[in-house]
């Protein structure tokens, strides 16, 4: 037998009170853990809830997006075909310009025999020039030599 407060309790009332402290203990300790567990688990349940709504917008971005890549994908890859094509034409206008170029420097080889007669005529007009000049020399001999007695006869002459 136990003493408590100077009577003596039986065995069973004991157990009994001490089975109602731990008792009061645990209700007490557990609504302190209410007071922290059900606010948790509330903003844990929030918070999963925000995070769902976060992972399927951005599925659903990502939906758009892939839509929006796929189409601008099929745009482009027209306009890659269609640059092709522009490309095949260039190269071929660029043959074409090859040959025009190459038909270009026959015609320039073909103008040789030209170039050479229009050395040959330079000459010649050189030649002339000279030909010439000295013609001019030989005419202001002339006048010379004729103009001092024509200009004597002229002084004679009434008209």
């Amino acid at each position: 037998m136990v003493k408590d407060s100077g009577a003596q309790l039986p065995e069973s009332q004991i157990n009994a009170y001490a089975i109602d402290r731990l008792s009061q203990a645990f209700e007490t300790s557990a609504k302190r853990w209410e007071l922290i567990v059900y606010p948790t688990l509330f903003a844990f349940i929030i918070l999963a809830a925000y995070g769902f709504y976060l992972i399927f917008s951005l599925a659903k971005d990502v939906h758009y997006l892939a839509i929006s890549v796929d189409s601008n994908m099929t745009v482009l890859a027209s306009n890659m075909q269609s640059m092709s094509d522009n490309l095949g034409q260039m190269t071929a206008n660029v043959r074409t310009m090859a040959v025009g170029v190459d038909s270009m420097a026959r015609d320039v080889n073909t103008l040789n025999p030209m170039l050479q007669s229009m050395e040959s005529l330079d000459r010649s007009v050189q030649s002339l020039n000279f030909s010439t000049a000295a013609m001019r020399d030989d005419m202001s001999g002339l006048n010379r030599s004729i103009g001092r007695p024509m200009h004597f006869m002229n002084s004679f002459m009434p008209w």
